[in-house]
This record gives structure tokens, sequence and C-alpha cells, in this order.
């Protein structure tokens, strides 16, 4: 073993070493080439000039000391700064080995410059060695890619300091003492356009960045992929081991955390910082920064009790409202923290932000908006066809998809008497019953004004048929605004795929043809049958034709007579509209009724079958039998003010007394619950017009409330007269209507008279006026007068006027 001659010594020039390691390691120089950014340290350049000037021990002694200096400024955590300085100094020991093994060092010779490179060189190597084999310890092996990406620069940084170093020991060496002084005006110069070049460099790096983050944002589409173009530019533009963007619960809008953190892939839902610094930005409305540079002792505590050093939150603003936060946290490098620069940058970018999200929120309610109804916020018939489409599509065997359509009855009237605030919170607890009472997997929506649907999967059609009605036992309960409780019915259509069509907009049209069917069906709810159809389509074809029939008297009035059940007199008739058309053939009075109402010529068609009536009973009063006559009116006529004026302009261009003439309308033409008809009835009670309700019993009105109406005379509905001989609730409800409309004061006529029995029994309840097929059928006018002349005969001299029906066999 050789001892070094002067293994320690000159501590002068090792002090002035010292300062030099301690600036070497403190000083971190950036470049940036062709867009690549390096790292530059000096530490190499006293290196190689200690290993010429200084003793190995003080060599090795000063660069420990500078290396823990360095460190400790820089708040290096101990383990790190342990291992580091144990690489400095294995580094620095090995090099000084391989120079004391080459000899003495002659000047600043070519054989100088080798030793000492070859030195230096060693050092990097050993500093290396140690750094991937904590790597691979911790991190497993990594791969050769890898390992050069970290060498090479590492190599290359190197290899310059080298250089440098060795020119610096040659200008010493030649030019003495002297020639330090031209070095450090060099190196004043140096750091001096170092400065404005790295400043330049940083001021570039940004506006690039920020630019590039900007335009990525924008062209973002509007889908939800904002978080991940924004957080992983975000967390790389600062350096930090987080970004993270929140926003909390905002009206229809969930609660959103998201996180781009360093090496992992994608984005995660967790945060590098307490809920307190997102919560104290989402109340103040202010940026928070918290680390080692800014931020309040309170805020540190919680950030270092989450394991972050620093953070910085900044709002997200859409006007003056605070949506959420944009925030960085955990400063990558033991030795960097968060500065007044980093908020500014992090303020720019949360303001684009705030716009991207705004405008992401934007079209999204432009979205739902444009599939969804204002009112009830249900989808609407856009959204429900898409869905439709998608359904019967994708339909499973051994299933069926079925659409249930829901027409609530009476909404109009409920506008028209309470306003349509009313007829509103109407609709919208529909919509709040079904949505609550369909299966957790139906589609519920809005198809119009007062038409509501539930699509989903079913068995068959007998499931979605009970279904349907049970959803519309849910609705049929009572709602209560305020002081105010309202009873809402619905009639429901169902239809199914693939057994009634295959497309969307057939099964809403057919659906919709089964509501309205389903109006006149007990129990409201219909499934769809293609005669529904054929009726429709035949009722659509008609409304040109009807007017021709009315403007050239091709309609017919048909007679029913109505008969005192006591003694069997005619005392009136009751007007039936018929129609014969050229092609089809009798046309069902329920079908062109209905296209008059629909296409405005329901008028027309209400004054041809008064006239004709008009006209009958004026020529049996010349003949001496005063005969009444009744015409049928819809609800939509009792709404026209100038109908009674009309009647009052025919009674007098006929010549017939108003008593003679009774206008029926049916129950919910007349008990819809509203003031609306009342005008038009008092002014044709105030004619001398008697007036009659039809079909009573199939409402859901009261006896007590047709006793302020001003009405004559009630018919019961043929319904329960039809089911008196053998059903004893129909026995029981006819008893009580005659009972109680007696006491009132009206005339009962009871309808649906077809058996003798029937009569009997009504007979028996005082009944006094009867109408059925017992009698006859309705008849045209001649072949009424002969049915009447062979019913009859003349009494004594004394009563001839009076003609009396036979008994019928």
């Amino acid at each position: 073993m050789v001892e070094h001659p002067q293994a320690a010594g000159e501590w002068a020039i090792g002090l002035l070493f010292f300062v030099l390691f301690v600036s070497a390691s403190s000083v971190v120089l950036m470049f940036e080439v062709r867009r690549q950014a390096f790292s530059v340290t000096l530490v190499e350049i006293p290196f190689l000039l200690g290993l010429f000037f200084l003793p190995p021990l003080t060599l090795i002694l000063v660069r420990v000391l500078g290396s823990v200096v360095a460190q400790t400024h820089r708040r290096v955590p101990p383990i790190k700064l342990c291992f580091n300085t144990a690489s400095h100094a294995a580094g620095a020991a090995l090099a000084c080995v391989l120079v004391f093994a080459a000899g003495p060092l002659q000047g600043a010779s070519p054989r100088t410059w080798l030793v000492l490179s070859g030195a230096v060189g060693i050092n990097v190597l050993v500093t290396l060695a140690g750094v991937v084999g904590v790597i691979t310890l911790v991190q497993g092996r990594i791969s050769s890619r890898e390992l050069a990406r970290t060498a090479v620069p590492g190599l290359v940084v190197a290899g310059i300091n080298t250089t440098i170093g060795l020119l610096v020991l040659v200008v010493v060496d030649q030019g003495g003492v002297w020639s330090v002084f031209i070095l450090a005006a060099l190196a004043s110069f140096f750091v001096v356009a170092y400065r404005a070049y790295a400043q330049f460099l940083r001021q570039h790096r940004t506006l690039s960045e920020i630019y590039d983050l900007t335009r990525a944002i924008a062209d973002t589409p509007h889908d939800g992929t904002l978080p991940d173009v924004l957080l992983g530019r975000v967390r790389e533009l600062l350096q930090a081991e987080y970004a993270t963007l929140w926003m909390p619960v905002l009206g229809r809008y969930p609660e959103v955390l998201l996180s781009a953190r360093v090496d992992d892939r994608g984005l995660v839902d967790v945060a590098g910082t307490p809920d307190t610094l997102r919560r104290r930005v989402m109340e103040t409305g202010e940026t928070v920064a918290v680390g080692a540079k800014f931020g309040d002792a309170q805020l540190r505590e919680h950030l270092l009790e989450s394991g972050a050093k620093d953070a910085i939150a900044v709002p997200l603003k859409a006007g003056s409202a605070v949506i959420g936060c944009l925030e960085v946290s955990g400063r990558l490098g033991d030795l960097t923290h968060f500065g007044p620069g980093d908020v500014r940058l992090l303020e720019a970018v949360a303001a684009h932000a705030a716009v991207a999200v705004e405008n992401s929120r934007l079209v999204d309610r432009l979205r739902h908006d444009a599939a969804h109804d204002g009112l009830s916020g249900l989808p609407n018939r856009r959204r429900i066809t898409a869905a439709l489409e998608e359904s019967v599509t994708v339909r499973a065997p051994g299933e069926v998809v079925a659409v249930l359509l829901f027409d609530v009855d009476g909404l109009r009237q409920v506008n028209e008497s309470l306003g349509h605030a009313a007829g509103d919170q109407v609709l919208v607890e529909v919509a709040r019953r079904l949505r609550a009472s369909a299966p957790s997997s139906a589609l519920v929506g809005r198809l119009g004004s007062d038409e509501f649907v539930v699509t989903l999967r079913a068995e068959n059609a007998d499931t979605a048929m009970d279904l349907a009605a049970e959803l519309r036992e849910q609705i049929r309960d009572q709602m209560i605004f305020g002081t105010l409780t309202l009873d809402v019915d619905t009639a429901v259509g169902v239809v199914v795929h693939p057994d009634h069509g295959s497309d969307p907009a057939t099964l809403l049209q057919r659906a919709d043809l089964a509501a309205t069917a389903a109006k006149t069906m007990p129990g409201s709810v219909q499934l769809f049958n293609p005669g529904l159809e054929s009726r429709s389509v035949r009722r659509l074809g008609l409304a040109g034709d009807l007017r021709r029939a009315l403007d050239n008297d091709e309609l017919e009035v048909y007679f029913q007579p109505k008969v005192t059940l006591g003694d069997r007199r005619l005392v009136g008739v009751e007007c039936l509209a018929r129609w014969e058309h050229p092609s089809h053939g009798a046309v069902s009075p329920e079908d062109f009724v209905a296209v008059a109402e629909h296409t405005g010529q329901l008028s027309k068609l209400t004054e041809a079958v008064l006239k004709e009536g008009l006209r009958r009973c004026r020529d049996w009063e010349v003949r001496h039998d005063a005969l009444s006559v009744a015409v049928n009116l819809s609800a939509r006529t009792l709404n026209d003010p100038h109908f009674p004026n009309r009647v009052e302009e025919l009674l007098g261009e006929f010549g017939v007394p108003p008593e003679r003439l009774t206008f029926e309308i049916k129950e919910e033409g007349v008990l819809d619950g509203t003031d609306r008809p009342m005008p038009t009835l008092r002014r044709l009670r105030d004619l001398g017009v008697r007036l009659s309700v039809d079909d009573f019993g199939t409402g859901y009105s009261s006896l007590s409330y047709l006793r302020r109406l001003p009405v004559n005379e009630v018919k019961v509905d043929r319904s329960f007269v039809q089911g008196m001989a053998t059903d004893p609730g129909d026995l029981a409800i006819v008893n009580a209507v005659v009972t109680l409309s007696q006491q009132f004061g009206l005339t009962v006529v009871a309808e649906g008279v077809e058996s003798e029995l029937t009569l009997e029994l009504l007979q028996d309840i005082g009944c006094q006026i009867g109408q059925g097929f017992l009698f006859s059928r309705p008849l045209p006018y001649e072949r009424l007068a002969a049915w009447y002349e062979a019913q009859t005969e003349p009494e004594s001299a004394l009563s001839a006027e009076v003609r009396r029906l036979r008994a019928v066999p």
C-alpha cells in the first residue's frame, strides 16, 4: 500500500473550493434545444479543478461539506441527503484514487487532461450507478431505453462541464493569478446572459404551453372529455403531483372530482389536498395558495397533514357565480415550490377552463331542453321516439315493447275555469305520479298538451294492460292544490311491438287511437285493434263528403218515439241524424258527428236536424197532434253564445211553441265541473225550451247538483235500464234516480226499454216515460207516420183528438 505524500493540506484554497462547491450545487441551469429542456449543474467544473489543486482528503472533505450545506439549504429530506452525500463522497474518493494512481500531474498537459477527464467520468458514473441502483431497488428493473434516457443527458452535461473545467485550468495555469479576474468577468457575463436567456425561455415556454392548452380546451368536444384534456396538461405545465378539477352538485349536475396524478394513466377520483381548501375557494370566490412562499398557517397545517407541501386552488367562475375550482398540489422536486407566477398562470388557465365548462353545460342544457318537456321535465316526443327506435331494434325474444298513452280528461275545463296555471299544476302532478308509480325500467314522457306516455319491455300485452290499469288508478287519486281538490281521470291506449307496429311513429299513432277509443270504454283502458285504425282512416276520408252532404241536404232525420209508460201514449220523438253514404253505405252517427266536431261542421249539422224536427213538429201541430221533438246538443254547442238567438229565430220561423222543443245534452256536457255552459242554458230556459240531461248515470255527478241547473228532464242511461231485470244494483240505481228526480220536479225518461219485464219494473217504481225497441226503432218520417197510424185507434167522439198506442203483443 502506497501513501500519498500530502493527503491533506491547502486549507485556504480548500475554503475557496468549499464556496465554489456550495455555489455550483445550488445553481441549476435550464436550457431548451429543439423544444427539449435540459437541466445543467456546474459541480464538475470545481471538482476537476479541485483534483488538480487540492490534496485528496481536502478535496473529499470540501466536496462532502459543500454538498451537505447546499442540500440543507434546499431542505432536501434527510434520507435523500444521506444518499447524495454518500454518493458524492464515493465518487470523489474513486476519482482521487485514479489521479493518485496516474502519478504526479505536470501542468496543464494533454496527459493531465486525460487523467482529470477520466477521474471526473468515474465520479459521474458512480453517482449515476447509485441513482440507477436505487430506482431498480424501489421500482424494479428499468428498460434499456429508460436507462439511456436517464444516463445520456447526465453524461453529456458532465462532458461539457469537464471541457469548461479544462479550459479554466489551462487559463489559470498559463495566466497565473491574474487570469482569475478574467474568468470572473467571463462568469459574470455568463450569469447575466443566462438570466436573460432563462427569463426569455420561461416566458416563451409558458406562452407556448398556455396557447397549446387553450387551443386544446377550445377544440374539446362538448361530450364530457374536458377533464381528460385539461388536467393532464395543467399538471405538466405547473410540474405538479396532482391537478384536480372539482365541481360541486349544481341543479341536475352531479359532483365532479377528478385528478391527473403523476405516474398514473388516466384520471383518478381522489385529490392531493384536504376538502377544506376547495371549500374555502367556493365560499370566498378567491384564489387560495398555500406553501413555503404563501398561505396562512392554519391551511398550511391542514395541507401538511394531507401529505402535500404546497397547493394552489383557483375558482372557476360563470359570471359572478363560482361553479367549481381548479387545483394543483405538490410541486415536483424536493427543492422547488409554487410561486406567485404559478398562481397567475393557473388563474389564466382557470379562466379559459371556466368558459369551456360553462359552454359545455350550455350545450348540455340545450340538448336536454331539446329532448325534454319544459313544464314537467319529462322526455318529449323527440326523445321518446328515439328511445322507441332503439327498443324495437334490440327487442329480445319472449318480450314485447309496450307503449301506454295516457290522455288526461277535463284539462280544458280546468284551464278555462281555474286558469292555465292550475292546468299546469295538474300536468306536473300527473307527471310526478306517473314517474313515481311506473317501473324503474320504464321511460315516462310527455307527448303533448294533455298526453303522457310510458314505454317499457313487458312479457305480453296482458301484462301491459294490467300495468296501464294500475297506473291509471294511481293518477285518479284526488289532487289537492291548496284549498282546491280536483278529480282528474285519464283514458289509456295500449299498443305493443311487434303486434301493433314496427316503428315509433306507427306505435304512437295507434296508441293515440286506442286512447281516444278508451274514452268511451268501461275502465278507460283500450288495447289497440285494427278496427280502430280503419275507423279513424274512414273518418278522415268522410270530412269532405260530410260537407257536401250537408250542403246538398243528403242527411236524413229519423224519429224515435217517446211513450208514456202508464197508458203508452206517444208524447214526442227524438230526432236522430242518419247518413247513407253513396260509397260506404250507412255511416255510424258516432263517426260523422265526430268528423263534424273536428272539422267545424257541428253547428251546421245541429241546425239541419233542428230545422227538420221543427218542420215536422209544425206539421203535427197542424194535424192536432201535439208532439214534442228532442234534438241532441254537443257540449261544444253550449259554448256558442249565438246559438240561443238562432234557436229563437227558428222557433219563430216555423211557428213552434218553445215548450214543444227539448234539447238533450249528455251528462258530461252539462256537469263538467265548470260554469261555462250556464249562460247558454239559462238563455235557452228563458226562451221556454225544455232541457234534458242525456245518458244520466254514466258520469260522476250527483242529483243534488242537477237541482241547481235549469233542466226539466233526466234520461236514465240504457245500460242501467237494460240491466234492471237481472241486476239488483242497476234496479236500485234507476229507482234512486226516479225517486229523487220526482222530488226535484224533474221528468224521468228511461232509455233502452226492450222487454215487458223492464216495462213493468219501470211502472212499479213510477217512471213516467220510456223509449226503446219495445216501442219502436228510430224511423224516417213516412214510416213513423205509418207506424203511428197502425199503432193507434180512435176513441170516443168526445176524446177523438187523443190517440193511444195499442198494447204491443
